[in-house]
């Protein structure tokens, strides 16, 4: 079975193959074919995104896909940046300068509205229906500062209370032992290993 990966962003694929790998699927990327124009988001939730990325990538390739969307959500910003997280400010703006905004906007909040999650959904789509959805969740606090080199996105301000770091500070077996991303993958990787391999 092929499964087309909807995403361009590469730390995501290099987590998503890890998290995939020996499941009897043949991973196709979107570099792999011919230009697909972007959709545009127009989701109230993540997985209204990751429906229409994956209807809408299914359509344009003849092949089955997985989309996701995924984003931090902070209680204190009234659940911002939320399914905007990649174009928080504006689509072109860089991961400190939407850090900086963050702490600005949190700044002098209570403790208790640091809390915050990363959502993940996915959906996979074939033949113009959704015939997988999966979603994970992880619970943590916006850091003080942005610490670590590992990971990307918000990793270096997502606070993991159990881990007493954040999630850029650690290996990212350990990340994905625990992240959004990491939890719905391996509900897909379990959903593809039980599927006939005639499909």
């Amino acid at each position: 079975m092929q499964l087309l990966v909807a995403t361009t962003n590469a730390g995501k694929l290099r987590e998503i193959r890890s998290l995939l790998a020996g499941v009897p699927v043949e991973l196709v990327t979107l570099r792999d074919l011919e230009p697909i124009e972007e959709p545009e988001e127009t989701g109230l939730t993540f997985e209204d995104n990751a429906r229409l990325k994956a209807l809408y990538y299914s359509a344009h390739a003849g092949m089955t896909t997985v989309a996701e969307d995924s984003g931090l959500v902070i209680d204190g910003l009234d659940g911002e940046p939320g399914v905007r997280s990649a174009r928080f400010l504006h689509a072109d703006a860089t991961y400190p300068e939407r850090f900086a905004a963050i702490f600005g906007r949190l700044a002098g909040s209570p403790e208790t509205n640091r809390a915050a999650r990363f959502v993940c959904a996915l959906a996979v789509a074939d033949a113009g229906h959704i015939i997988y959805e999966a979603r994970g969740t992880v619970e943590g606090e916006i850091a003080r500062e942005a610490r670590g080199s590992a990971g990307f996105g918000y990793d270096p301000i997502f606070y993991y209370p159990p881990y007493r770091s954040t999630l850029a500070e650690v290996a990212e077996d350990a990340k994905l032992a625990v992240a959004h991303r990491g939890q719905a993958f391996r509900s897909l990787a379990s959903w593809l290993a039980s599927l006939p391999t005639s499909r």
